[in-house]
């Protein structure tokens, strides 16, 4: 399908976030479905969710079933009825295979799949015509103009410890690699010893996986392992915990509220059980309250130096440390921040209650708005919340072209 010059709405993104802000928007104003235009780097939705959860093997989400892109909450349930077996104990975690092709029957009964162009986006800037619009430039020096823009991708970049940048000796980069950058299908690691560094989810994954394929593995976090269910507790959702964040007006104190409430990196129950079978039989290797200072490549091997003085050596470095929020270091946004600079704590930007940028329509989804959804802006519940905000400002008034 030819992309457009111009549009009333484009969304950036075509993951989870992006397709829970379509559907609401069109149970609400289904006539809009010709002034959306959704950009991705893949072309296709959710290509990158289940991108990810192929490479890592992940086999279920860590999100309950209520929570998924469809305005009715028991849409998956629903869709569940003859996959019973894919809902996994005990809060009936969607199998990801099940969660897949329940978006892709979303893509078709809302019909969104001629919605989104194969679009690389590098820039957002702001431009004044008849009234404020966005320029969008793309890959390649096309360029689109929106009249109201939303950033649903994520918008975090990847989070690497300080010593990997003091790394002097030359090394073969598939030797240390972040986690969103390691395809588990395309690996064969027997007789190989892996570190992997990080405490939350994706580590468990990675030493899982590693495992399966004749790996010996040592997970090194700098604190001890955390246990619990979900990133942070469901209580958040409808609680004196979130009137307590919403009625709070200083952005400092909410910025910390998220870090307590979020407390870093956790494994679920399930996969902690199976981290100590694996214990258990040698081939794993826990570190907890561990930080790495020095990491050297000698010839054919790392050696790695740990703040407790403890020398590890291994073939492979994983570093699952996660993604950094932070929009004054986001190239898409540098003209925006330019043109409109807003408060930012912590590199998050304080947008107003429709998740807008100060000053123009630019409206961001994800963790990049966690100072007004709180420490659930990450996840599919948070998805839920930003979209209700949105769709109320995308739909209050008339949409005029630029």
């Amino acid at each position: 399908m030819h992309l457009p010059t111009q549009t009333d709405i484009a969304i950036i993104g075509a993951g989870p976030h992006a397709l829970t802000l379509a559907t609401h928007l069109l149970q609400k104003r289904s006539q809009m479905q010709e002034k959306i235009v959704v950009l991705d780097p893949n072309g296709f939705w959710m290509h990158q969710w289940q991108r990810l959860f192929s490479m890592l093997e992940i086999s279920h989400l860590r999100s309950p079933a209520i929570h998924q892109p469809d305005p009715n909450p028991y849409a998956l349930r629903q869709f569940a009825k003859h996959r019973l077996d894919e809902l996994f104990s005990p809060h009936d975690l969607p199998g990801a295979k099940l969660f897949q092709d329940f978006c892709q029957t979303l893509v078709y009964r809302w019909q969104l799949q001629q919605q989104v162009h194969r679009a690389l986006v590098q820039r957002i800037t702001p431009i004044m015509q008849d009234r404020p619009c966005l320029s969008i430039a793309l890959a390649g020096g096309k360029s689109l103009v929106a009249q109201r823009v939303v950033l649903a991708m994520g918008g975090g970049m990847l989070n690497f410890p300080a010593w990997v940048n003091k790394v002097s000796t030359p090394y073969p980069k598939h030797r240390l690699c972040h986690s969103h950058e390691v395809d588990l299908r395309q690996l064969r690691l027997r007789g190989e010893r892996i570190l992997i560094v990080g405490g939350g989810l994706t580590s468990g994954h990675l030493a899982v996986g590693a495992i399966a394929r004749g790996a010996e593995v040592q997970l090194l976090s700098r604190r001890r392992l955390l246990e619990k269910w979900f990133d942070a507790d469901p209580n958040w959702l409808n609680s004196s915990d979130c009137q307590e964040f919403v009625a709070e007006r200083d952005w400092e104190v909410r910025w910390e509220m998220i870090q307590q409430a979020r407390n870093g990196g956790s494994m679920t129950p399930d996969m902690m059980a199976h981290l100590r079978q694996l214990q258990q039989t040698g081939k794993l290797t826990l570190h907890q309250r561990c930080q790495v200072v020095k990491a050297e490549w000698l010839g054919d091997r790392w050696q790695v130096r740990c703040q407790d003085g403890a020398v590890l050596e291994c073939d492979r470095i994983w570093l699952a440390t996660g993604t950094k929020l932070d929009v004054t270091q986001n190239p898409l946004l540098a003209d925006v921040l330019e043109e409109f600079p807003t408060g930012i704590v912590n590199g998050l930007p304080i947008l107003d209650d429709h998740l807008r940028w100060q000053g123009c329509n630019l409206f961001l989804m994800g963790g990049l708005a966690a100072l007004q959804i709180g420490p659930t802006a990450h996840n599919l519940a948070g998805a839920r919340l930003a979209s209700d905000r949105i769709v109320a400002a995308l739909t209050r008034s008339s949409l005029v072209k630029c």
